[in-house]
This record gives C-alpha cells, structure tokens and sequence, in this order.
C-alpha cells in the first residue's frame, strides 16, 4: 500500500492522501515517501497547487510511539535525519499547498498542517504539540517551523502544556484559516484560487516569507547529531501509550 497516494483533481490541481494506516503515525519510510512525492510535484508542470487530505478520523497522530519505542541509535538518527530533511522540504516546496484537515493533527503530525499555505479544517478537530508529554524536545527542523508559522504565546501554550486546543481556537489564534463543513470542497476551491496566481512570483514570495526558517533549519542541520531522547523518553511514552 502507497504510503502517500497522489490524484488528479484537474485544473491544475494534485491531491494527496496521507495513508499510513490507522492514524497517519510518523515513521521515517512515511515522511521520505512524502517528500519523494512533494520533489516529483515540484517538477511536475501540471501542477500548480495541492490539496493535502487524510482518509482517517485522525489526520496524523505524531511520531509512531510503538516504533520509537524500540529504536537503537541508528533508528533515533533517521526519525531525527526525517524530521528536519523532509519537514524542511515540505516547508520549502514552491507551490501552493492546502491542508484539509478532518480530524486530530498531534504533535509532529500538526506540521502536515503547518507546512501548508492555506488551512481549513472542520469543528471537530484538535491542534496540539505533545511532545513534553512524551518527554521529548523538537529536533531543529520542526522547532523552526513552529516558531515561524505560530504565535509566541500561541507556541508557549501548545509546546509547554502538551494540551490540545479545538478548531475554533485554532482559528482564533490564527494557525487555521478556515472552519468548514464540506472540509474537501473548501479546500479544492481556495487551492484552485491559489492555482490561478502566477506561479513564478508566488514560488518567490513564498520563499521570502519563508526563508529565514528554511536558512536556520539548514545551519542547524549542519552541525553533528548529538542525540534526542532522554532517560524520561520512553517511559513517557509509555504510559502515553497506556493512556490512549
């Protein structure tokens, strides 16, 4: 099964479904396969925006805690190496992408949304950065991004509680554009709006917004790895896990 499956919506339009089964949970194999498919976009001339969609309740439930549970060095350096490479080519990527979110995005599964240039989501679902509660930091990659597309304090609530908010909320504090029933619909029609502009100028300006981020992750990524979780890491996730 296609871990990333990609669609001709027509006008100019590519959709692409997150389908790691059951909740969109981050592995390395997932998040290189979606920025393979974001380079083949990028050269692709028929496409001038994406609609990113998800065929679960839970739009990404984060880092897969089973998997990273069980990770030796080698297997924490390549999530690690996956975080900032692929989260910084989906940062990076010039075309206009819109997320459709339908269901919870948690944790590093919330810079699926982030990442994107327009956001619509429906009420019900929920925005939040759990890492502290499963006793991780941010490796430099979605640290960044995060800084660059969240309010401070908005930043300081969601990384230091480790709480969810709602989509209302989401809205209000100006990380979600949209709230819409028909989420798909709305989402294929701001993407076709955005389809339309120039692409040459809107590439540049995207980038302008975003380079300073994308120049930080790069410095960051040159340095050597030092390591990411804890002692507190994996018995912090454990009792997620027993929680959820």
């Amino acid at each position: 099964m296609e871990l990333v499956q990609r669609h001709d919506m027509g006008e100019g339009l590519t959709g692409l479904t997150l389908n790691r089964t059951p909740v969109n949970a981050i592995s390395a194999e997932f998040l290189d396969a979606f920025a393979a498919t974001l380079a083949d976009l990028e050269r692709d001339p028929q496409t001038r925006a994406v609609v990113l969609t998800s065929p679960f309740k839970v739009y990404s439930a984060g880092l897969d805690l089973k998997e990273a549970q069980a990770f030796d060095a080698r297997g924490e350096a390549e999530i690690v190496r996956a975080l900032n490479e692929d989260l910084l080519a989906y940062y990076a990527f010039p075309k206009p992408v819109v997320a459709a979110v339908t269901g919870a995005a948690i944790a590093g599964g919330l810079f699926f949304v982030l990442g994107a240039d327009w956001r619509v989501s429906t009420a019900r679902a929920q925005f939040g950065l759990a890492e502290v509660r499963v006793g991780a930091d941010f490796p430099a990659g979605p640290m960044e991004i995060a800084r660059d597309a969240l309010a401070p304090d908005t930043l300081r609530r969601l990384m230091l509680t480790g709480q969810p908010i709602r989509a209302d909320a989401a809205l209000a504090q100006g990380f979600i554009d949209e709230i819409a029933e028909d989420v798909l619909g709305a989402a294929t029609a701001k993407a076709r709006e955005l389809a339309a502009l120039p692409p040459l100028a809107y590439g540049a300006i995207k980038r302008q917004i975003r380079r300073h981020a994308i120049a930080r992750i790069r410095e960051a990524m040159a340095q050597p790895y030092t390591g990411w979780f804890t002692d507190e890491t994996r018995p912090a996730m454990q009792r997620m896990m027993g929680a959820s």
